[in-house]
């Protein structure tokens, strides 16, 4: 997450992407033993490869979601080690780059994917997207977020929560308690405030979706958004137009002060204010978050496998992991990486989030999503 604004994705691309949300749902069912989705990749054994340049030139591209923006010139220091470049290709929101790499699958248009979650993971590794491989960091990576991949389909960059974000100041001027559970957002004190992007082609939209059926269950979450739409929820298509365009506590100034974001959007706010304020201006419902792990991995058919595994080995060292708390706003996946101060004294970390099994998550997505836009978008 991060504080880059980008165009709405129009109506007609939804309806597409739906669809292929769905299929890709669908056959997370069917069985994947080809050798391109089981077992290892073995980081290289010859420790020299890592630290000095190719024989051959090579530009690596990182696809990414459009708000990947790490710092300018963070790939520096791996193209003096490696000789190789990077470029980035931002490609929408992350239902949108999984889509679109399901496409390409074998034959891709890029080398190594960022951004993949948990809330999608199934839908990339059923359709034979990555090349599996062991990162010489996996040892120092998040634990949890590693039993989500036990045959390193991909590699584990990041974690945070989806959370319920308000505009403290809005609330406070008119004396209003501001919603601090998910039940709350159904009261009539709170019609016609909340913007949620859809789970149909947005991840943090997805993960608020489960978030919603892991509070109210498989039986009540139905129920649940029956009650948020005549409630007057506000469905738009990414992250970016919910929290930029209609939210009133960015820099968007719109007119809904309630706003599915992330744990650590506070101290976003926080540090590209001018001026800085003393307080954050947003806030998070602790007890509405749902976890989310991002990651990175090997696109299957790249003509550069040996490189893209040098960059995941990149992507998850010290100084990468370092950059991405007051870049992208998330928590590093490497458990030694520091965490800025400002980082850790304004985003919130929920001690027990919310989540779902990704099992559950796999053979119901099918489901889920069709009785969302049953309920919803219809």
């Amino acid at each position: 997450m991060n504080l880059t604004k980008t165009k709405k994705t129009t109506k007609l691309f939804t309806i597409i992407l739906a669809a292929s949300l769905l299929a890709g749902a669908c056959s997370n069912n069917q069985s994947t033993d080809s050798d391109d989705t089981s077992g290892q990749t073995e980081t290289p054994t010859d420790d020299s490869t890592t630290e000095s340049k190719t024989s051959e030139k090579v530009t690596l591209t990182l696809l990414a979601y459009d708000s990947f923006t790490p710092s300018p010139n963070i790939f520096d220091d791996f193209t003096a080690q490696t000789g190789i470049n990077v470029e980035i290709s931002l490609g929408g929101d992350a239902g949108e780059l999984v889509t679109k790499a399901g496409l390409t699958s074998g034959n891709p248009e890029a080398d190594v994917l960022w951004g993949v979650d948990n809330t999608l993971l199934s839908r990339a590794t059923s359709k034979n997207i990555f090349t599996p491989y062991a990162t010489k960091n996996l040892a120092d990576l998040d634990e949890s977020a590693r039993k989500l991949v036990p045959n390193n389909e991909a590699t584990p960059v990041d974690t945070g929560d989806v959370c319920i974000n308000y505009d403290v100041n809005w609330f406070k001027q008119r004396n209003l308690a501001p919603p601090l559970t998910l039940r709350a957002l159904t009261s009539s004190n709170y019609a016609n405030l909340l913007v949620v992007p859809s789970p149909v082609s947005s991840s943090p939209g997805l993960a608020f979706m489960l978030a919603t059926i892991a509070e109210f269950g498989q039986d009540g979450w139905g129920d649940y958004w029956k009650s948020l739409k005549q409630n007057g929820t506000l469905i738009v298509s990414d992250w970016t137009t919910a929290y930029y365009t209609e939210f009133s506590g960015s820099s968007g100034k719109g007119d809904r002060p309630i706003v599915v974001s992330y744990g650590s959007s506070p101290p976003a706010e926080m540090i590209f204010a001018n001026p800085r304020p003393t307080t954050a201006p947003t806030a998070v419902a602790a007890l509405t978050c749902f976890r989310q792990v991002e990651f990175a991995g090997i696109l299957r058919g790249t003509k550069h496998e040996r490189e893209a595994q040098l960059l995941i080995d990149y992507l998850t060292d010290i100084k990468f992991q370092e950059d991405l708390p007051l870049t992208l706003f998330v928590y590093p996946a490497n458990t030694k990486a520091n965490l800025p101060e400002d980082f850790v004294k304004y985003s919130l970390r929920p001690e027990s989030p919310l989540q779902l099994d990704p099992d559950l998550i796999s053979n119901n997505l099918l489901f889920w999503l069709d009785e969302f836009t049953n309920i919803v978008l219809r």
